[in-house]
């Protein structure tokens, strides 16, 4: 499942991790990738971490990406935005991938990657968020293209992609990919804004050997992020 959590800050712009909790534990979804995640971040939800609070709230195996980290003279603690990864599954390895490709400028957008073991096989497990603006867009989808490519297990991609099903990025994502939605998804797939959703902008992709059992767009609690969560049922076969 990917969930673009907006930091624990819901539609009613209370911030609260047990809703987010809930979500994903209602989910049933073995692995989750989670946007807008802080980490010793700010006052707002008393500098928590908040992937670890999460994986010990559902007792699972976490890993986090920091795609922003801010530092000060009054704390050794670095202050930090990113991605994150929450699995029932032994995560093994974990890499992260600041995207700054234009100097000067740092938006604070990057890949984790993470392999996790299930049954005695190995997984590559990808998380990203990324920009609103088109080139940096472009840089990024090529860079992670280019990445996934000195991968050599089975592929689960997703994210906050922020693009429409048939852009320029998205094309390039499926020559390679499936979109879960479009293989078994029944309606729209719209995830954002969560109360009245217009948009597709979360996405999950995984390498053609998995194959899309299920595709549901979750709605159950909707004011517990600005996005609905995107969950997949995979089969995976040798």
């Amino acid at each position: 499942m990917t969930y673009n959590i907006h930091h624990g800050k819901g539609m009613d712009k209370q911030i609260d991790l047990h809703r987010t909790a809930k979500v994903i534990e209602k989910s049933d979804a073995d692995i989750i990738s989670l946007n807008e995640v802080d980490k010793h971040y700010s006052e707002r939800n008393d500098y928590l971490d908040q992937s670890m609070w999460l994986a010990q709230q559902l007792n699972m195996y976490h890993a986090f990406s920091p795609s922003l980290t801010l530092t000060s003279k009054q704390t050794t603690t670095k202050r930090q935005y990113g991605n994150a990864l929450l699995s029932r599954f032994p995560i093994v390895s974990e890499k992260s991938y600041l995207f700054n490709f234009i100097p000067g400028l740092i938006e604070g957008r990057s890949l984790l990657t993470a392999t996790v073991e299930h049954n005695k096989k190995l997984f590559d497990i990808n998380v990203t968020h990324l920009s609103l603006n088109p080139i940096l867009h472009r840089k990024q989808i090529n860079f992670i293209v280019n990445q996934l490519h000195k991968n050599s297990h089975p592929m689960i991609i997703m994210g906050d992609w922020n693009m429409k099903p048939g852009s320029r990025g998205w094309r390039k994502m499926t020559t390679e990919f499936h979109d879960v939605w479009d293989h078994a998804g029944n309606g729209t797939g719209f995830t954002y804004p969560s109360l009245r959703p217009k948009l597709r902008l979360d996405y999950l992709f995984v390498s053609p050997s998995f194959q899309v059992v299920d595709a549901e767009v979750i709605s159950n609690l909707p004011h517990a992020s600005d996005h609905l969560p995107l969950k997949a049922t995979l089969l995976f076969s040798q």
